[in-house]
């Protein structure tokens, strides 16, 4: 579990409600209506611009801004020296002992089709196919986000324009005025509520995981071609290091 993501989430929804409880009540800020035009709304506008299966399969991607399962590159990559001296000493065959303690099944695999024999050149282009499949599907993920972010205020918006125009025919009843015009602003509320705390940062650390993968992704396909290639484990370790940033180098500062 993303401990960031979870604690921005309680925080900001808590915020919203601590400032409401503080000046009224609660019930006051529910409206059902409002509700259904904001979240259905955008929901339906969402159906308009994506087929529904990517739409459905976002969601499943969404559930990655809550897990950490992106691998320490840092880690990765002292493994994958390793694996190369293990090569150098012993053949690439050698390696076929460490697939049963690999986590990381994108690492394995590599592994495992050089152990089995793959040519680089048909090894590179496999792992790069399986990485930007996994770009593709990310960035959509985080495009409907995104769109979503920003429908959610317009539909908002238009709830608003709904609720006015029904408080203006009923201009005869002054006592009504204030309730319709707090109802008509509920929707704009609503909107920009989950356009701004849920849709947007789901949106924005989803597209900061793809990078952190691909990272991580792309170090791995370069230590394991290294290996294909007979290349010197010190050498290898450099170039890789040299992915990282300073901080995550070994003995790196800031």
């Amino acid at each position: 579990m993303d401990i960031a993501t979870l604690i921005g989430l309680i925080a900001a929804f808590g915020l919203v409600l601590g400032s409401i409880l503080v000046g009224g009540s609660l019930g006051a800020f529910i409206d059902v209506p409002s509700m259904l035009i904001v979240v259905g709304g955008t929901g339906a506008v969402a159906l308009i611009n994506y087929p529904l299966k990517e739409v459905l399969s976002s969601f499943k991607v969404a559930g990655n801004a809550f897990k950490n399962k992106v691998p320490d590159v840092s880690e990765q990559v002292e493994f994958l020296i390793k694996c190369a001296d293990m090569a150098r000493k012993d053949g690439v065959l050698a390696l076929e002992k460490e697939l049963g303690n690999i986590e990381d099944e994108f690492m394995k695999k590599g592994l495992q089709m050089l152990v089995d024999g793959m040519d680089p050149d048909s090894l590179k282009s496999m792992l790069y196919d399986e990485i930007y499949a996994m770009d593709d599907r990310h960035r959509t993920g985080s495009k409907i986000f995104a769109s979503l972010a920003s429908t959610a205020p317009a539909m908002g918006l238009i709830g608003t324009l709904i609720g006015l125009v029904q408080m203006l025919q009923a201009m005869d009843d002054p006592s009504a005025i204030g309730p319709a015009m707090a109802v008509a602003l509920l929707t704009t509320f609503y909107g920009a509520l989950i356009a701004n705390v849920i849709f947007t940062p789901i949106s924005g650390k989803l597209a900061h995981r793809n990078n952190c993968e691909m990272l991580v992704r792309g170090v791995i396909i370069k230590g394991v071609l290294g290996i294909a290639e007979g290349e010197n484990p010190r050498v290898l370790g450099q170039r890789l290091m040299g992915e990282l940033a300073p901080s995550e180098r070994e003995g790196g500062e800031g």
